[in-house]
């Protein structure tokens, strides 16, 4: 793989292209699932025990040593006891947070793959807009999806790009006529309406949305298809790894953080039936459910501003609110480009946190119209995930304060998050046996020194309209 790569930099760049999706096309049918295997038998069972000594550990250090030091400050001085006993219940509460994700998390499953003979008509949508050459690939990857050709159509969507996209969309569709459509739009209208041009168009029950610069595995589209024989189900979160990990430190880090994102928290949620946000890089929707709520998600408006993005969660709202449920799907797998510079991820993560504040605030009305178990955990999740960020940013108010008062502190810092890094990546470890995890402990120190500002900042703009990374 790495030697057609290197002798594809020298060719053209529809060549290129061409090379470099035969190539990955050829290693998934080596390995469907090589990129991101789990590990199994002995190796889960002892990353199970690692978790549970973590998790003793952690009692012991928070119960033993941080909640008593915390109320003996209380009583030493009375004007902050109040603030004292609401962290010491956040620790507390937060603790029991981890050790329930972490039981759902060991309780889940995939849901069985559709087969050939049950798989039900399915439409590929790939938005694409300045995409150039990797949307060949991304299409490329459906087309090679094992998928029942006659259930299967893919539309491909040019959002008035003003590069070579096009070009490649059409060379697509006449390579493989029938089966791939070329649609474009005369000018950029924004993702959420090139999907929404797919969804009016499709034909299949099931309707799977794939970024352009993402491609899928072999097997994706039939494990993606499983969890619908279930009526309930309205929407199916893919497992999401980083395509591009090894061009750099970013995606490294990126990539471990997916993992923990996805096969730990969205696991999780699977199993009270609450995935938050079925991502745009691979994600499957009851067509049906989409008819329903496609005005009044096309048109969706916050704080009197037209939403121009987020528009994977917000779909997932919509489908929750009208009593759907969403799932994951763990071994539907998608591997999407990632930021390799620190000014395209802060404009990633902007746009992701304006729209999770958007989809928090609504989802805070839609939790009550689920039933009884899934309203409990999923309110009890928000409350707490949602509380940890004031309290957070005022404890780093804070922090200069106590560094001054006592600069030998600022070691011990260091050292717990450290270690609070490390027990949250061996939840990577059950998914993939690599050394990568360390990436993951590195992120969290590059987090708190580059990345804090952000969700700030993005809550200061959440109106804000742009896409950023274009």
């Amino acid at each position: 793989m790495r030697l057609l790569w290197r002798a594809a930099v020298a060719l053209t760049t529809e060549d290129h292209a061409m090379l470099q999706a035969e190539a990955t096309l050829a290693a998934r049918n080596r390995s469907p699932a090589a990129a991101s295997a789990e590990p199994s038998g002995l190796w889960t069972y002892c990353v199970y025990g690692l978790i549970l000594a973590g998790l003793l550990l952690i009692a012991r250090y928070q119960f033993h040593i941080i909640v008593p030091h915390i109320l003996a400050a209380a009583t030493a001085r009375s004007g902050v006891r109040s603030l004292a006993y609401v962290g010491v219940l956040w620790i507390v509460l937060g603790f029991v947070l981890v050790i329930v994700r972490t039981a759902l998390w060991v309780a889940y499953r995939p849901a069985p793959p559709a087969t050939a003979d049950t798989a039900p008509a399915l439409t590929v949508i790939i938005p694409a807009y300045n995409e150039g050459a990797m949307v060949l690939q991304s299409i490329e990857s459906a087309v090679h999806a094992d998928y029942p050709r006659e259930r299967l159509e893919i539309l491909v969507i040019d959002d008035g790009s003003k590069d070579d996209t096009w070009s490649y969309i059409r060379q697509a569709s006449e390579r493989h006529p029938g089966l791939v459509t070329a649609l474009r739009q005369s000018e950029n209208r924004g993702k959420r309406e090139a999907l929404a041009l797919g969804f009016a168009r499709a034909r299949g029950e099931i309707l799977v949305t794939i970024d352009s610069d993402s491609v899928i595995e072999r097997g994706a589209l039939l494990a993606i298809a499983g969890p619908f024989r279930d009526a309930r189900v309205g929407a199916v979160a893919g497992k999401v790894v980083v395509y591009n990990r090894a061009r750099g430190v970013i995606p490294r880090m990126l990539h471990v953080r997916f993992i923990i994102s996805f096969d730990m928290r969205r696991a999780a949620e699977s199993v009270y039936r609450n995935v938050y946000c079925c991502p745009g890089a691979l994600t499957a929707l009851r067509a049906d459910a989409v008819r329903r709520v496609l005005e009044r998600w096309r048109n969706q408006r916050f704080l009197g501003s037209r939403c121009t993005f987020g528009e994977d969660r917000a779909m997932t709202n919509y489908l929750l609110d009208s009593g759907y449920d969403a799932l994951y799907q763990r071994t539907a797998v998608v591997h999407t480009v990632v930021p390799q510079a620190y000014d395209k991820l802060c404009k990633m993560l902007l746009r992701w946190d304006r729209s999770y504040v958007r989809e928090e605030l609504r989802f805070a009305r839609i939790v009550w119209k689920r039933p009884w178990p899934t309203r409990l955990l999923a309110s009890y999740d928000r409350f707490i995930t949602n509380a940890g960020l004031p309290i957070s940013y005022a404890g780093l108010a804070v922090l200069p304060v106590v560094i001054a008062q006592d600069p030998g502190v600022t070691a011990s810092m260091i050292a717990v998050m450290g270690a609070v890094s490390l027990f949250n990546v061996l939840y990577y470890l059950r998914s993939e046996r690599s050394l990568d995890f360390v990436y993951g402990v590195l992120y969290a120190y590059f987090y708190s020194v580059a990345l804090f500002w952000i969700f700030p900042y993005a809550l200061a703009t959440v109106r804000a309209r742009g896409w950023l990374t274009r």
